[in-house]
C-alpha cells in the first residue's frame, strides 16, 4: 500500500482509528439489537414501534458502512468478525430482560446514550490527541444523530 499523505502521522492516523474500530464494534451491536426488537416487539405500540425500530436499524446501518470507510480512508483496514466486535463493544447484550417494548425502549435508550457519551470524549481525542479535525466532525455529527434516536426513543417512554 502507498503510503498516506493527508497531514497525519501513522501515529496520529492509528490513534483515530483504534477509537473507530470501538465505534464501529457499537454500532453493530446496537443495529442487532434495534433489528432484534423490530422483530420481535407487541403490544398496543406495535405498528409505531416497529416501523420506529426499523427507521433506525436502517440508519444504523448507513453509520456502520460510514465508519468502515472513514477507518479505511486513514489507510486501516475495517473489522469485520462477530469476535472482533464482541471483544470491542462497550454495549451489552441483555437476552434476557427484552421482552417487552417499555424495557426494549429502555434499553436502546442506554445503547444510544453509552455511545453519545463515548463520542462526546473521543471527538475531543481525536482532534487534541491525533490532530484529526475530520474525524473529529464525523463524530461529531454521528453524536448528534444519536441524541435524536435517543430522544425519539425516550419519548414512548414519558
Amino acid at each position: 500500500m502507498e503510503k498516506l499523505n493527508t497531514g497525519l502521522s501513522e501515529k496520529e492516523r492509528f490513534g483515530t482509528v483504534s477509537l473507530l474500530y470501538h465505534l464501529l464494534a457499537d454500532e453493530l451491536v446496537l443495529y442487532t439489537k434495534t433489528r432484534k426488537y423490530h422483530w420481535n416487539v407487541t403490544g398496543m405500540q406495535f405498528k409505531s414501534l416497529h416501523e420506529l425500530f426499523e427507521e433506525h436499524y436502517q440508519d444504523i446501518e448507513e453509520k456502520i458502512d460510514e465508519v468502515a470507510e472513514r477507518i479505511r480512508a486513514l489507510g486501516h483496514p475495517a473489522l469485520g468478525t462477530l469476535k472482533q466486535f464482541s471483544k470491542l463493544t462497550r454495549l451489552e447484550e441483555r437476552e434476557d430482560e427484552d421482552s417487552d417494548a417499555t424495557t426494549m425502549l429502555k434499553n436502546l435508550v442506554i445503547d444510544h446514550e453509552i455511545i453519545i457519551s463515548h463520542l462526546r470524549k473521543d471527538l475531543d481525542t481525536v482532534l487534541e490527541a491525533y490532530n484529526d479535525a475530520g474525524t473529529s466532525d464525523f463524530m461529531t455529527a454521528f453524536m448528534e444523530s444519536h441524541e435524536k434516536m435517543a430522544w425519539m426513543l425516550r419519548s414512548y417512554l414519558e
